[in-house]
């Protein structure tokens, strides 16, 4: 991360392109993300998205956090306003995440209105803060009647009071608002909070971790900004202490909170590095292993990304949805037992898919392999974007795989992580575009973009063209600023190209791919190496050179695992990256269906329609026993055109 600089004394941070693993075995090799002013959207399908996001989400979800309370909580806290707290007691939390989503906004397109807006509330928010640097609205208020679950006194109810979890997703928001603004204001809170967390958690003093993880992502977060290696000790102290603490407040049999008795809820039954199997909270569980991942980066201690990594090979081979969804139980919005994939009843939950892609491009990033990013791109193109829907203020908190035609999107939600969960993360997707590694640069995703990147050999322009996922042509263009600059260029292999949609071995298609990747520098056809699901080209890089990309895009049926009972005798339709479904919209009733998977599928293009370009049209058995054409859309445009049943896994004919 490149650091605006010239406003803070900075302590030098200094990440090792290579560091020895800690074990003896491997080496983990840290690819770099580029600074955000270094790369720029370009793409059709993405970029009518994240304008959606500026113009209409985050505006949205600002005006319903001021409608909700949200925002007054922190003007009543500060004394600005009467008042009595309204909401739940993690209501904080959406005001960071907005504002943070608001923040890489403004990296992306300036707004002075929108600059003007969010420094209002970061006023507000440093009002509320109390003269120690505590900071959470609903004990400031009024000590006495707070929101239910806060505890009778500080930090002795954190496995329930988000009290810790509120502040984590503020130091997220104060790194965002510093990088964008140049402004220290809401920094200056967040490393005041962080000053009263360090003096009151730690060993030997309050030998407790937080029930919702988070904190320890914000906390690695400061670190790198600033350099001050408390924040990396203390996030290392919040990871370590899992499973170690017994002095928790209990929650009686029968409570609202009774689900926050089990430890394995909290990832709290084993200490992390003991940790093999994702259980409990998904989106809990996914924040500590992403932030085992950025602990290993930042101390070269690979035990915690080693753990990360044995935790998702469990994920991936046995906890997924085709969709990339994960946590699959509504009971504690839940991992399931192996193989535990329900559809109608998946659970899913949007910031479940926002942190399984944080997590794989950590894994990636540390490995380079191409297998995470598989799973990254995976959930991006549908379970992630499946939680917003077309007008852009409609939304999923969980994400089923089947309906029957009682689910629908919902303008807001009590607990509203998800809807700002989305606003934080469509502004930020440029940084998985690329990566460098220092030899060279790496093309992750296919998505139309231009990037200045670094190389070895000095720096590089790239400009990506494609009209994917609809099309898998994509043209690269290279222009390094030295004439004859040797490096590598890696273009990943998508694992759909081949017998898997997704990495893990959970799914596999039902036939071949028919066509084969392709790639001309040029025009001349190449055929390089694939290492780690990347096919590298190394050469003497000259302004002007031109590499095209044939991916092989067709419509193929998939089969999971025979160990998945609810996808038993049925079959899933991939084209690309994407999961498609038949919805009720089009065919009338749907879950029924049965398809033979050996039936030619066509594919039907609409320019016209940017959110579902292609769609795909087949013959199935209807369930009165007719035959006739079915069309299947998108997965993660279902449920914009009112109620109606919905399938993903069809009945085998």
């Amino acid at each position: 991360m490149k650091i605006i600089s010239g406003l803070l004394l900075l302590f030098p941070v200094i990440f090792a392109a290579c560091r020895n693993n800690n074990t003896g075995n491997n080496v983990t090799v840290w690819l770099e993300t580029p600074a955000p002013g270094d790369v720029r959207i370009t793409d059709n399908f993405w970029s009518p998205k994240i304008s959606l996001n500026r113009n209409t989400t985050i505006p949205y979800v600002f005006r319903q956090c001021e409608e909700t309370g949200r925002i007054d909580n922190f003007a009543i806290a500060g004394g600005l306003k009467k008042g009595k707290h309204t909401g739940e007691r993690y209501n904080d939390s959406d005001v960071f995440k907005i504002i943070e989503g608001a923040c890489y906004s403004l990296m992306e397109t300036p707004d002075p209105a929108l600059r003007h807006y969010v420094d209002s509330l970061v006023t507000l928010i440093a009002a509320a803060q109390e003269d120690d640097g505590y900071l959470y609205t609903t004990r400031t208020i009024d000590p006495v009647n707070m929101a239910p679950g806060a505890g009778s006194e500080r930090w002795t109810n954190e496995r329930v009071s988000h009290e810790l979890y509120n502040v984590g997703h503020m130091y997220e928001a104060a790194v965002a608002h510093y990088e964008a603004t140049g402004s220290k204001a809401f920094l200056d809170v967040a490393l005041k909070n962080t000053e009263l967390v360090n003096n009151e958690f730690g060993w030997g003093k309050r030998e407790i971790a937080p029930g919702h993880q988070e904190i320890e992502i914000g906390l690695i977060k400061l670190y790198k900004l600033t350099g001050d290696k408390r924040w990396l000790d203390l996030a290392q102290f919040f990871i370590d202490v899992r499973g170690r603490q017994s002095n928790y407040e209990h929650n009686p049999k029968g409570s609202r909170f009774e689900v926050y008795n089990d430890s394995i809820y909290f990832q709290m039954h084993k200490p992390v590095l003991e940790q093999t199997e994702a259980v409990g909270h998904a989106v809990r569980g996914a924040y500590m292993y992403t932030a085992m991942a950025d602990l290993s980066e930042a101390t070269g201690y690979n035990r915690y990304l080693l753990a990360s990594q044995k935790i998702w090979d469990d994920v991936a081979g046995r906890k997924i949805y085709i969709t990339g969804g994960i946590g699959s139980k509504e009971q504690g919005e839940a991992f399931g037992e192996p193989f535990e994939l329900p559809n109608m009843t998946a659970y899913t939950e949007t910031c479940a898919s926002v942190a399984n892609v944080f997590w794989n491009n950590r894994l990636y990033r540390a490995s380079g392999e191409g297998k995470y990013l598989d799973v990254l791109e995976r959930t991006l193109y549908n379970g992630l974007i499946s939680g917003i829907g077309s007008d852009g203020c409609h939304f999923f908190y969980p994400n089923p795989l089947e309906s029957d035609g009682s689910f629908e999107r919902a303008g807001w939600f009590d607990c509203s992580c998800c809807p700002v969960n989305i606003a934080r993360f469509m502004p930020a997707l440029k940084q998985y575009i690329w990566s460098e590694s220092g030899d060279g640069v790496n093309v992750n995703l296919f998505i139309g973009s231009e990037a200045r990147l670094n190389t070895s050999a000095g720096e590089v322009f790239l400009k990506q063209t494609t009209d994917y996922p609809w099309k898998g042509e994509v043209r690269i263009n290279v222009d390094p600023d030295t004439q004859g600059s040797t490096f590598k260029l890696r273009i990943r292999i998508p694992g759909w190209t081949g017998n898997e949609p997704i990495a893990g071995g959970l799914y596999r298609y039902k036939t071949p791919a028919s066509k084969e990747l392709g790639i001309k520098v040029n025009g001349k056809k190449m055929l390089p190496k694939n290492v780690k699901g990347f096919a590298v080209i190394e050469r003497n890089w000259r302004k002007g050179d031109v590499v095209d990309i044939s991916l092989p895009m067709e419509p193929r049926f998939i089969t999971a695992r025979k160990e998945v009972k609810a996808d038993s005798g049925r079959v899933a339709l991939g084209f690309g990256p994407m999961v498609y479904c038949l919805e009720e919209a089009d065919n009338g009733k749907v879950r029924e269906v049965r398809v033979d998977p050996e039936t030619r599928v066509d594919i039907v293009y609409d320019d016209g329609n940017p959110s579902a370009a292609v769609t795909l049209v087949f013959e199935a058995e209807m369930p009165d026993g007719s035959v006739k054409k079915v069309r299947a859309i998108p997965y993660y445009y279902w449920a914009n055109r009112g109620k109606g049943e919905m399938i993903v896994w069809m009945k085998r004919k």
